[in-house]
């Protein structure tokens, strides 16, 4: 494809970002393209690490910065240190995809979903820039897509699609 189109889904935890990301990276992968994801840890603290008895953790442990470690058609990398949020993005799209769908990050630059569980939700999350899409109920007009329920996955996923085919929105990677 040459160029990749990045999606950020945002919303707080529990408004369905994972199982929406989930749900659309299947689509786009039955209909052939390369997806990336990159998600924002956004539960405190690290994410679960592998087994301290690892070589990876070894090497970590030891002071090492970076550890990868390949096979079975498998990478896994591991960082001492979180890279800003434009080198995650090189990192998450080493494989040069199609699609990056970015879930977080929602004070960064890009095209937005935003996911909402409540009214309260949009209070906030109303001030983000670059919103192509609303799911959830929202008693504030806004002129902008909408989507009342999250579990419309047919509408959703109808929205995906035409998303995909704009020009507009993609990055060169």
């Amino acid at each position: 494809m040459g160029i990749m189109k990045t999606l950020h889904v945002v919303g707080y935890k529990n408004s369905g970002k994972t199982t929406l990301i989930t749900r659309w990276v299947r689509l786009l992968k039955n209909r052939g393209f390369s997806v990336a994801v990159l998600k924002h840890h956004g539960h405190g603290g690290q994410p679960a690490m592998p087994d301290s008895k690892t070589d990876t953790m070894q090497f970590l442990g030891s002071g090492a910065d970076v550890s990868i470690v390949a096979g079975g058609g498998a990478v896994q990398l591991l960082l001492n240190e979180e890279p800003e949020f434009t080198g995650l993005k090189l990192l998450a799209t080493i494989g040069k995809p199609d699609f990056l769908l970015i879930e977080g990050y929602k004070n960064e630059q890009g095209e937005k979903i935003v996911l909402l569980r409540d009214a309260e939700d949009w209070e906030s999350l109303s001030k983000l820039d670059s919103i192509m899409l609303i799911v959830g109920v929202t008693e504030t007009p806004t002129g902008m897509s909408h989507i009342k329920s999250r579990l419309d996955v047919e509408q959703l996923d109808s929205w995906l699609l035409d998303w995909v085919e704009k020009e507009d929105g993609d990055e060169t990677i």
